[in-house]
């Protein structure tokens, strides 16, 4: 008798897609994996492409169906990958994001400073196996690569995972930018394995070659856009005046799991002896930033309250990115004229005048590749298989500098 848990989801991108395991179904009705439903995707992208507003539940969930047709790919090729592992890389895929805090990667080194997402994401899903009696046991090992089968692991994490499968098609369709549309069908229906690692069939080295393409345009046009990264740059300058402010302090509103980190930094050590530490991280969402901002437009404190004005009514300082470093005599003539127009301190000039680097690393084979499998049976890295474009131009990392601070006044 089929199980009345094993249910069916609407999604916008792929249509119906099952539930396929009752374990599944009750990690999605955790409290835990609920909250990702109140995470964006895109961080600040929403404030240049309006559609953005899709969530790390929508992800989770989307990954964990194309986990799916990976494992049938496979299993009609030959390769053995038994219901429990199934079952398992499953689980690990939808919970590989659980550990992403308010606006995604945007705030992740800002509400828990030197821990990853990753890393995160390991202690949620240590906590739910205490919970779930151990049923996640072999799903932590797939995540964490200390499961003999390779391949499971690479399917959750690597160069062509179906993590990233997802993502650049769900964020090409709710961004509107049709240069990050991938074939990801074709892709799962390519897949092989050779030598414990994945491998794409031969015939399928154009989609693997379009693939690269649209990340490293994704991330100019999405992820990398200067305006999002301005954008994100102004909420990290505000949690980091917030917690200034809290140190000294200054009485300051906010909900009561962000209080929590915002006066004081913790360790992943505090994470373990702290038990509740986790559970308070797993308050925070979208939300505990988005009322603190409001709340903090009308805060005497002249930087926090400027800050997020700027921030609820979209005025963004002007931002400039370029392939060459900036003069460091242009920096501080903005920097000079920025404190002459707002009446700053010196030491209060970083909070306006923000400048860094982006790196945009479209296939990184340093601790992983993309294996295409001839005809022949020889195995080849991607960038020396490719025929149709030099992929080995455009698989090294490329960097931009950034400078982003307020216009003149009168411009």
């Amino acid at each position: 008798m089929k199980s009345a848990h094993l249910k069916i989801v609407n999604d916008p991108i792929y249509g119906f897609i099952r539930i396929p395991y009752e374990s599944i179904f009750r990690l999605i009705e955790h409290p835990y994996f609920q909250r990702l439903r109140r995470i964006r995707q895109l961080g600040m992208t929403h404030l240049v492409y309006p559609g953005a507003h899709h969530t790390r539940f929508h992800h989770a969930l989307g990954a964990m169906h194309l986990m799916g047709e990976a494992i049938e790919t496979l299993r009609s090729k030959g390769h053995t990958i038994t219901h429990e592992e199934a079952e398992s890389v499953s689980i690990a895929i939808l919970l590989h994001d659980i550990g992403h805090g308010p606006f995604s990667h945007a705030l992740e080194d800002s509400i828990v400073p030197g821990i990853k997402h990753e890393e995160i994401s390991g202690l949620f899903m240590d906590q739910l196996n205490n919970d779930f009696q151990g049923e996640l046991s072999m799903a932590i090992e797939i995540f964490n690569d200390r499961y003999p089968k390779r391949f499971l692991h690479q399917l959750v994490s690597g160069q062509l995972d179906v993590d990233r499968l997802d993502y650049l098609t769900r964020d090409s369709f709710f961004t509107g930018v049709s240069e990050g549309v991938i074939s990801h069908d074709r892709i799962i229906k390519m897949l092989e394995i050779c030598g414990d690692e994945l491998a794409i069939e031969e015939k399928g080295i154009y989609s693997i070659e379009k693939f690269i393409v649209a990340r490293r345009l994704m991330y100019w046009q999405v992820y990398l856009h200067k305006t999002v990264v301005c954008a994100e740059q102004l909420l990290i300058s505000i949690l980091r005046r917030a917690k200034e402010l809290r140190k000294q302090g200054t009485s300051l509103f906010s909900t009561p799991a962000l209080a929590i980190f915002l006066d004081r930094v913790y360790t992943k050590s505090d994470f373990l002896n702290d038990k509740t530490l986790l559970a308070t991280f797993a308050e925070l969402d979208d939300s505990d930033i988005t009322t603190s901002v409001k709340q903090w437009s009308k805060h005497p404190d002249f930087i926090l309250s400027e800050l997020c004005r700027r921030m609820m009514n979209r005025r963004l300082f002007k931002i400039i990115l370029q392939r060459d470093k900036f003069d460091e005599t242009y920096i501080q003539s903005e920097r000079d004229r920025v404190i002459q127009e707002y009446n700053l301190k010196k030491d209060e000039i970083d909070y306006f005048v923000l400048n860094g680097t982006l790196v945009n690393n479209a296939y990184d084979t340093r601790n992983d590749k993309i294996n295409i499998l001839l005809k022949n049976g020889k195995v080849l890295d991607i960038a020396d298989a490719a025929d149709t474009l030099n992929i080995k131009s455009i698989s090294g990392p490329i960097e931009k500098y950034y400078l982003s601070f307020p216009k003149k006044v009168r411009e």
